[in-house]
């Protein structure tokens, strides 16, 4: 029997973290991983504010503790005073992969020339890939777009399990062996 592959969703988010407004973010990462990922995998959801020890805190748990192969971050991504997400993921990661943000601004770009405020960046922490994203639930399928082709061989490369998505939807990449 296959085990489920964890994977982290973490919404940052002061408002959504109090309950002044529902949190869209997180819903909209699970709902696109559900429609795009064949093989079995389980949400460990996190909402918390804009506090950038809390974030770290927040991402080792999940990569740690948790085993998650994957936590994938909404939010805090911006320019404003709390927005701290990428340097919480920075504090905590061991590899940074900066293609992941690159190809999502420039996919950004071609929509809303404000993206180019967008700080979105992504990590490895040992079996572990963090990637961040906006906030808005459409720029985060977007985004996902573009850089899903490569995260299941990059979960390969570090060792993590196999993941599978659906080829009408999203083609993985993984070189011919």
């Amino acid at each position: 029997m296959t085990t489920a592959a964890r994977i982290g969703i973490v919404t940052v988010s002061d408002r959504a973290s109090a309950g002044v407004y529902t949190d869209e973010g997180g819903p909209a990462i699970r709902d696109y991983l559900a429609k795009v990922l064949t093989s079995p995998w389980e949400a460990v959801a996190r909402v918390i504010p804009d506090d950038r020890r809390l974030i770290a805190e927040t991402l080792i748990e999940l990569a740690d503790r948790e085993g998650c192969c994957l936590v994938v971050t909404t939010g805090g991504t911006g320019p404003a005073p709390r927005d701290v997400t990428p340097e919480a993921t920075e504090d905590v990661i061991e590899k940074p992969m900066p293609g992941f943000g690159e190809l999502m601004r420039q996919v950004s770009l071609a929509k809303v020339p404000t993206a180019i405020l967008s700080r979105q960046t992504a990590g490895i922490r040992g079996r572990t890939l963090i990637v961040n994203l906006p906030g808005r639930p459409r720029a985060i399928a977007e985004c996902l777009d573009a850089v899903m082709p490569a995260i299941p061989y990059c979960i390969d490369l570090i060792e993590g399990p196999y993941l599978e998505t659906d080829p009408a939807l999203i083609t993985a990449f993984r070189p011919k062996k």
